[in-house]
């Protein structure tokens, strides 16, 4: 009883120790935001890839560029002190990690920047480094009718974390990817300068950050190109059993000219099974549709492959115009039964 009595008081008194570091290092660093213990927060030891968990000193959930600046700067001063930027969490090989440093969760600065402005003729929409894709795409539908051009197939990831990368999209074949689809930055860099860049202001920093994977400095700002929202979507699906096809039909599409083709071009690989997640089932559109493996040659192995394909239209389109990209589908070599179609209004259910 008494040794465990003396186990309780000691984790008491070390809560009570660590409580008080975090008030020091908050104090010393003059945050507006908020720092925790990493022991207390678990989403900063763990990322998307689960192959490894790390304890972090501190998670900071920064108000803006200036405390993600103090944060780097106090972690330049000391030696052996790491910082780590942490999106949605969706990095892997523990990239967004930092074992015993700090982890800034930049979702917390996602509302801080939403401006729509013309440069230079085009449309562009200030957006902050730690705001979601679906939510700078719901919001600039629904507000201004424009949209990104290019956005990646799954959008719950954060601006500045796919920029970092690349943001490979279904639209790349003809916009590029979404770091082409920038015209401003604002970067913390390692020794926490707030500096703002493009490709005349800074062009080293602008080109660096863009796919720099975070060694060049911290995204906490974006200008992104925008374009005219579609009313509707004609969202389609066909599947091979033949990679030399699939292959040949994605080329096929990708070449023809901008009023042939599709608005969005994608391919990807799914089981040749009834797994729910990765199998069959993972290809239909809607819930009244059903994959037949009747269907599959006799060819097929053990894995399929799908294009996803996507067609922007307004409500004023003539039926011809639109149907035109039916008229494409059966240009195709897939087999019969593998098209999927589903009708979206604007692009609200494109995640």
């Amino acid at each position: 009883m008494i040794a465990c009595l003396g186990r309780i008081v000691h984790d008491s008194d070390a809560e009570s120790k660590l409580d008080d570091d975090v008030s020091t290092i908050f104090n010393s660093l003059n945050l507006q935001g908020s720092i925790e213990n990493g022991d207390v927060s678990g989403i900063a030891s763990k990322d998307f890839g689960g192959l490894y968990s790390v304890k972090p000193l501190y998670l900071i959930r920064p108000s803006g560029a200036e405390d993600i600046s103090r944060v780097v700067k106090a972690a330049a001063g000391t030696p052996h002190l790491t910082v780590a930027a942490r999106g949605n969490g969706h990095s892997i090989n523990g990239q967004a990690m930092a074992d015993g440093g700090y982890v800034i969760d930049m979702r917390s600065t996602g509302e801080n920047h939403f401006k729509l402005l013309t440069v230079n003729g085009s449309l562009c929409i200030d957006v902050s480094g730690g705001a979601l894709w679906e939510d700078v795409l719901r919001r600039c539908v629904s507000r201004f009718g424009l949209a990104p051009r290019s956005w990646t197939d799954y959008l719950s990831l954060t601006v500045g974390g796919t920029l970092s990368n690349a943001g490979v999209s279904g639209q790349a074949f003809r916009y590029g990817p979404q770091t082409s689809n920038v015209t401003e930055l604002e970067v913390v860099t390692g020794k926490g300068d707030i500096t703002v860049c493009s490709e005349t202001q800074n062009p080293e920093l602008f080109f660096g950050a863009l796919g720099g994977l975070g060694q060049f400095g911290i995204i906490t700002r974006a200008r992104v190109k925008l374009q005219p929202a579609p009313d509707m979507v004609r969202w389609i699906r066909v599947v091979y059993a033949e990679f030399e096809e699939f292959t040949r039909d994605a080329e096929f599409l990708v070449s023809q000219r901008e009023d042939e083709s599709f608005d969005y071009v994608e391919g990807f690989v799914f089981c040749n099974n009834d797994d729910p997640v990765n199998g069959w089932p993972s290809v239909q559109l809607n819930p009244d549709q059903e994959f037949n493996p009747a269907h599959l040659p006799q060819t097929a192995g053990p894995v399929l492959y799908c294009l996803e394909l996507a067609f922007h239209y307004r409500n004023s389109d003539q039926p011809s115009t639109v149907d035109m990209n039916g008229t494409v589908v059966f240009l195709l070599s897939d087999f019969p039964g593998s098209g999927h179609f589903r009708e979206i209004r604007n692009l609200s259910g494109l995640n």
